[in-house]
């Protein structure tokens, strides 16, 4: 197709919710309120973690590196999305953009691998007691809490790569709540189907070979745990993957929906509904789900509360 006589795009206007016109300052408040209780809730449990000796665990480890993780992918789309409802000029430029994307899915793909390190570990630490104190050491912890960063920050490069040499040259309406390969590939004005091909076998291998290892794991967990005699012990195990399990449920759940598809697009409001899922709601429950629940968490929470003097 020749492109010689169109004009590129150097910006584009992200539409967000457009049918939500008349509302768009409580969409604001509250968006605001779900955010920065997101960033306190997740830099408190990094906070409490990290000062607290008694959990220096490996579970506990990826927990906090979870939480540490959550604060950049939430940043990454969040602000300009409240920015926006703010605005009447909703732009963002093309590198911006590309930038968004970029710090999006490899923070992204970095909890992916995080959530499948932390189901290796409750694996090992109910299929294999014995051997966990040797297997799950300090220095192989952080050896695969690097591996989940190094994995994260590579994984969008061949994407960005071959979506940044698209042309560009109008519409740059972006029919979404922010920069995303789908409703992005939709505006080049060239076939794009090597592009939807490329993302779809990525998400495949990454997002699809992620669930199956944290689901193995927990077939695994599952036979182990049935086989326990007593029904506290029973209960006791299954508490300690209660939550873990309820986050990959709701985070997976979105985003399988949204990135293995060969389609680039269902329905609008579907991909936006989706997208405020895992983009919005997983980072502000991880907390509240995941450790907010969690005794030992809590009763470290007091003890740091107190020993600052906060509490008598």
């Amino acid at each position: 197709m020749d492109t010689g006589n169109w004009s590129q795009v150097t910006e584009f206007i992200i539409l967000g919710f457009p049918h939500l016109q008349g509302v768009q300052i409580y969409l604001f408040l509250l968006l605001l309120l779900i955010y920065l209780t997101t960033i306190l809730g997740n830099l408190l449990i990094f906070l409490v973690v990290c000062l607290d000796s008694r959990l220096h665990t490996p579970m506990y480890h990826f927990v906090s590196i979870l939480s540490f993780s959550e604060l950049g992918y939430t940043a990454a789309t969040i602000p300009k999305m409240l920015a926006n409802l703010l605005s009447e000029k909703k732009t963002i430029s093309f590198s911006g953009c590309l930038l968004q994307i970029y710090f999006f899915h490899s923070l992204g793909a970095t909890e992916c691998y995080l959530l499948t390190a932390m189901a290796y570990d409750r694996y090992l630490a109910i299929c294999r007691p014995l051997h966990y104190p040797t297997f799950m050491t300090p220095t192989l912890c952080a050896e695969i809490a690097i591996g989940c960063w190094l994995g994260g920050l590579a994984g969008p490069v061949v994407e960005i790569s071959l979506i940044s040499r698209l042309p560009f040259c109008g519409p740059n309406r972006i029919q979404h709540i922010f920069c995303d390969f789908p409703p992005l590939l939709s505006l080049a004005c060239t076939d794009t189907s090597i592009n939807v091909l490329v993302d779809f076998v990525i998400n495949s291998c990454k997002i699809l070979a992620t669930f199956l290892l944290i689901l193995c794991s927990y077939v695994l967990i599952i036979c182990t745990v049935l086989r326990v005699p007593s029904a506290a012990g029973k209960r006791k195990a299954f508490s300690t993957c209660a939550s873990h399990l309820t986050v990959v449920l709701i985070f997976y759940g979105s985003i399988l929906f949204m990135y293995v598809r060969l389609k680039k697009s269902y329905s609008l409001d579907y991909d936006r509904a989706l997208a405020g899922v895992y983009s919005v709601l997983t980072p502000f429950l991880n907390p509240f789900i995941y450790s907010f629940r969690n005794k030992e968490i809590k009763e470290a929470m007091w003890r740091q509360l107190k020993r600052i003097g906060i509490l008598a």
